[in-house]
């Protein structure tokens, strides 16, 4: 049995199989392109992430830092001790009574 091919028929053999092995390219090739993305995007958004919780810190710091700095100029609350550690006895603050209060 010697079958022999027509020209027509080894052609579309051959279109067929680069057709195939092209389409195969392109799948792994868009799989590749599609991991990648995935990845790129992933890492993008944790970074984004690490941006908002650096920020974030650095807000809540600088609000510590004011609220500091408002208690160390705020001084003594009025009516609250103060030492002196070259005094025997803790004195009293200067009261300034207000002048439009009543009499007691």
């Amino acid at each position: 049995m010697n079958e022999r091919l027509s020209k027509a028929e080894i052609r579309k053999d051959a279109v067929q199989n680069t057709v195939e092995a092209a389409a195969g390219a392109v799948g792994q090739v868009a799989t590749i392109i599609t991991g990648a993305v995935k990845d790129v995007a992933g890492t993008v958004g944790g970074f984004a992430t690490e941006l908002f919780e650096i920020r974030d810190a650095a807000r809540r710091a600088a609000a510590d830092h004011e609220d500091d700095a408002a208690e160390e100029h705020a001084g003594p609350a009025a009516g609250s001790l103060h030492l002196d550690p070259d005094a025997l006895v803790a004195t009293q603050p200067d009261v300034h009574p207000d002048p439009d209060a009543p009499s007691a």
